[in-house]
């Protein structure tokens, strides 16, 4: 797909950062640098862990694509920082930014729309004691999920099974955030889809079906074995990706997300109903990551989904940037 990138100006992949997510946000930047420079793209690696974030507007940079995972790139404050310098960037804006990094906040909102997510308990800082941590389970019943609020890529998530494990799993969690989402376990297929575009626009690829070894797709599962099975086409029974894709994107359009993102379904084993765990909206770029996954499951190559990403650059004031190649 010859495209002329001249017109995208000097390109900061922001990469790196402060959050848990660190080591994967480095993979995912580099990647996506590699395959801008590739269609020559004028790209340059920036880290702000390093650099501080103002270095962007004085660095004559013309936009952004965020390859940040987690607090502190994921979570609205970059792209404010961003907007008040009016640098275009990649994905999600401020607020759609800042309510899908809080699991809590996207099941409210969620809810409130009437779209499916599987029932929660939040263990709010300062608030909770050993007495509500035991009583979680007489909530949810085994097994259950128990995770940090704000993070990604299933750190700090322990699957519980028996009440002794509450404990060690509320501690575990609580070492990256204090406030704890503890949650219904779905049994069934897990299955993500990504999203690209904006409004009217968006649309959803195909679904990836995942077969993760017994069931556990943990950090290490994600990003550094061979063993997890990634299904595209998914195999999943006749109408079912479509129902999940018509999901993903009403969950998408409900939170404001642009550009781009990916949810994660869970699909009951027993009734087949579908429910919405959360919506990355910087999503990885690994060799591991699902989204090129899917894109090349359509069609797109690796490159070229990273020039789709980068056309969407914009900032929440404006109407979609209209400056793409």
């Amino acid at each position: 797909m010859a495209q002329n990138t001249s017109n995208f100006g000097k390109v900061a992949v922001l990469m790196g950062g402060l959050s848990a997510e660190r080591e994967i946000s480095l993979m995912s930047g580099n990647g996506v640098l590699q395959a801008l420079r590739s269609r020559g793209v004028d790209a340059y690696a920036f880290d702000p862990a390093e650099r501080d974030i103002s270095e962007v507007k004085k660095g004559g940079f013309a936009r952004c694509f965020i390859a940040l995972h987690g607090r502190f790139g994921e979570d609205g404050t970059v792209q404010g920082a961003l907007e008040l310098q009016g640098i275009p960037y990649t994905g999600s804006g401020v607020m759609a930014s800042s309510m899908a990094i809080d699991k809590v906040m996207t099941k409210r909102v969620l809810l409130s729309e009437g779209l499916p997510t599987p029932r929660y308990v939040l263990l709010r800082r300062g608030s909770y004691g050993s007495a509500d941590i035991s009583a979680v389970p007489d909530q949810l019943g085994f097994p259950l999920i128990v995770k940090p609020a704000r993070e990604g890529s299933s750190i700090g998530l322990t699957k519980v099974t028996e009440r002794a494990g509450m404990l060690e799993a509320v501690v575990q969690a609580a070492k990256l955030d204090a406030d704890i989402l503890c949650e219904q376990f779905i049994s069934g297929d897990e299955v993500t889809c990504p999203v690209l575009g904006s409004g009217a626009d968006a649309h959803a690829l195909p679904v990836i079906r995942i077969v993760a070894p017994e069931g556990n797709y943990d950090y290490q599962n994600k990003y550094f074995t061979d063993t997890t099975q990634y299904l595209v086409p998914s195999g999943l029974p006749d109408g079912e990706e479509a129902v999940i894709q018509q999901l993903v994107l009403q969950a998408y359009r409900t939170l404001n997300c642009r550009g781009w993102a990916r949810a994660d379904v869970m699909i009951d084993k027993a009734t087949r109903k579908p429910y919405l765990l959360e919506i990355n909206t910087s999503p990885g770029m690994t060799g591991h990551s699902l989204v090129p996954m899917s894109a090349r499951a359509a069609g797109i190559s690796y490159e070229d989904l990273c020039i789709e990403v980068l056309k969407t650059a914009a900032l929440d004031h404006q109407k979609q940037s209209g400056a793409a190649p």
